[in-house]
Order: C-alpha cells, then sequence, then structure tokens
C-alpha cells in the first residue's frame, strides 16, 4: 500500500481545540498556516514579549486534560475561532480582541484544573506558531502505529490524541522512527523530519471526554522503551498538501 495524507489537522489556539483541513499550502521555514497561532499563556507564565516561548509557559493538556475535548474552527479573513466542548457552551471570539479574549478566559477556566496556574492570556508572536520546538515544524503520526498501541492496550485509540498536523496512512507500524534525517514528499511540498515527538500526559486524555483513561506513556515505554510517538519535520520545498496525497520517502 503506498503511504499517503489520511487527515490534515490543524489547533488554532494551541491545546484549544483541533480542526480538520482538506488542503494546506506549506512554505520553507514556516509551521502549519494558523497552527498553534495563538496560545494561552497561565498565570505563572515567564514570556519575552514578541518571542516564541516553550510549553511550559501556556495551559496545555498534560496540565488540563479536559481541554483535549475541545473542537476548534477557524474563520481566517476574520479572525475569528469557535470552540466547542461537550461540558461547556459554543463559545465564538476574536482572540485579537481584548473583550472576546477575556470572554474566552471565563469560559475556559472552569474546564481548567483549580491547583493549576489560571490562563491569564491569549499570546501570539507575527508570522510565528507556538509549535513544541524551537523551530517551526509540522508533526506527523502514523495511523498504522496508532493501531498497532491499541491493539497492544486493547483499545481503540482515537489519533486525535496525538494533536498532530498530518496523519499518515499506508506506513508499517512504527515505520516513521526510521524517517530521522530523511526527506518526504507530501503532495508536492518537501519536508525534513527532524526528530522524533516525546509524549506527555496530554496523550493519556479521551479527545471524547477529556478524561484520562489509556495510559499511552506505559505502553509506548513497554514497546520501546521510551515515550516517543510521531515525529517532528521542518518545511524544505513549498507545496500544497491535500487529504489523499501520496506520501514518498526520498533518497
Amino acid at each position: 500500500m503506498t503511504p499517503s495524507v489520511a487527515s490534515i489537522q490543524r489547533h488554532p489556539l494551541k491545546a484549544h481545540g483541533r480542526e480538520a483541513l482538506s488542503a494546506v499550502t506549506l512554505v520553507p521555514g514556516r509551521g502549519l498556516p494558523w497552527d498553534r497561532h495563538w496560545a494561552v499563556a497561565h498565570e505563572a507564565a515567564k514570556l519575552t514579549e514578541g518571542e516564541w516561548g516553550p510549553c511550559a509557559n501556556f495551559s496545555i493538556g498534560s496540565k488540563a486534560p479536559k481541554l483535549t475535548a475541545i473542537d476548534a474552527r477557524l474563520d481566517e479573513a476574520t479572525g475569528t475561532l469557535t470552540l466547542h466542548h461537550p461540558d461547556a457552551a459554543e463559545i465564538v471570539f476574536r482572540p485579537d480582541d481584548a473583550e472576546d479574549a477575556a470572554r474566552f478566559l471565563d469560559w475556559v477556566g472552569p474546564l481548567c484544573p483549580p491547583e493549576r496556574a489560571r490562563p491569564a492570556r491569549i499570546y501570539s508572536v507575527a508570522d510565528r506558531g507556538m509549535t513544541d520546538t524551537d523551530y517551526p515544524s509540522i508533526s506527523l503520526i502514523s495511523l498504522a502505529s496508532n493501531r498497532a498501541l491499541g491493539e497492544y492496550m486493547g483499545l481503540d485509540l482515537s489519533p486525535l490524541r496525538w494533536r498532530a498536523n498530518f496523519w499518515i496512512e499506508g506506513s508499517r507500524p512504527f515505520e516513521e522512527r526510521g524517517w530521522i534525517g530523511r526527506r518526504l514528499r507530501l503532495g508536492t511540498a518537501v519536508i525534513e523530519v527532524v526528530e522524533p515527538q516525546v509524549r506527555c500526559l496530554a496523550t493519556t486524555a479521551n479527545p471524547a471526554t477529556g478524561a484520562r483513561d489509556a495510559d499511552t506513556l506505559k505502553a509506548l515505554r513497554a514497546l520501546h522503551d521510551d515515550q516517543d510517538f510521531g515525529v517532528y519535520a521542518k518545511v524544505i520545498e513549498a507545496g500544497t498538501v491535500s487529504a489523499g496525497d501520496v506520501v514518498e520517502l526520498l533518497p
């Protein structure tokens, strides 16, 4: 089976919802457009204004598992974001608008554990998503690897647990572990795989409910003696990627 792009996902507000796309245009030196464009800085954040910041500064699913059940929809033309959670009413707001951002903080507060640092403000940097890497990256997972891990655990694992940009179908289970340092063609774009994704507690939460219900980290350690699942990559050559496009491992 020839590997292909099964799904394209972006997360406009880091850790606060995912959105499926039919196609995307990638540009060298950039991440997925609008992916992690905004992030929610908590009250203990130590950020340098105008610069990328590591995930420890933000409200994320490893600390607030209920956030993993949010769905998102972004209107790029107006910068309007719609979020839905099974335990909260839908909210429509513009993250760059101060009054709207305040409404969002009121909305998201009950979804965050009271003993954790509270969400304080929405943070963004021009032309730079708040990726988990200190360089602009995109992320990939293998659906075969997801199924294999689920079979080992005796569970039907949703690929949404991994918050990846591209879901690849048709590769061998855990084949992507050998892609580090290699280049792939996705549609007409070329990417270079840089490093594995080391996973955190966010992946133990069910993306339908936000409840922690599967010890993915223990299972990964049992299978591979690490907590790696999926890979980070850099965009090397510009191009368009659509769902269903062929994925080619380049020499």
